[in-house]
């Protein structure tokens, strides 16, 4: 191997090293932000439950439990529907941050 081929493997294999440690960092940050989003979505949900537990036990007649219950029935699909959306694009986010890094070094290996 010449010293030049050398240098340049050398440089590159920093380079991989480097945006691999930048990848690393864009991963953690991005799972910190999925994590606390998701302890979020816990505690919103399990206090909107309770509310309406709270409303169940002080319903005046089948129809009010039943009108209480549909009600919550609702707010709690349309809740995870958005929760889901949104985990969705946390997640994207996270891949093309990940990726980022690495982005250079696949322009210049094409």
């Amino acid at each position: 191997m010449s010293q030049t081929a050398y240098e340049d493997f050398s440089k590159y294999g920093k380079e991989f090293a480097d945006s691999g440690l930048k990848s690393l960092a864009s991963l953690s940050k991005g799972a910190q932000a999925i994590a606390v989003e998701a302890s979020e979505y816990t505690k919103k949900s399990l206090e909107t439950g309770s509310a309406a537990f709270e409303k169940l036990l002080s319903a005046k007649s089948f129809e009010d439990a039943l009108a209480i219950q549909t009600d919550y029935a609702k707010q709690a699909y349309e809740s995870f529907v958005a929760e889901a959306t949104k985990f969705g694009d946390l997640y994207s986010d996270l891949a093309k941050e990940a990726y980022k890094p690495f982005e250079g070094i696949v322009a210049k290996a094409s």
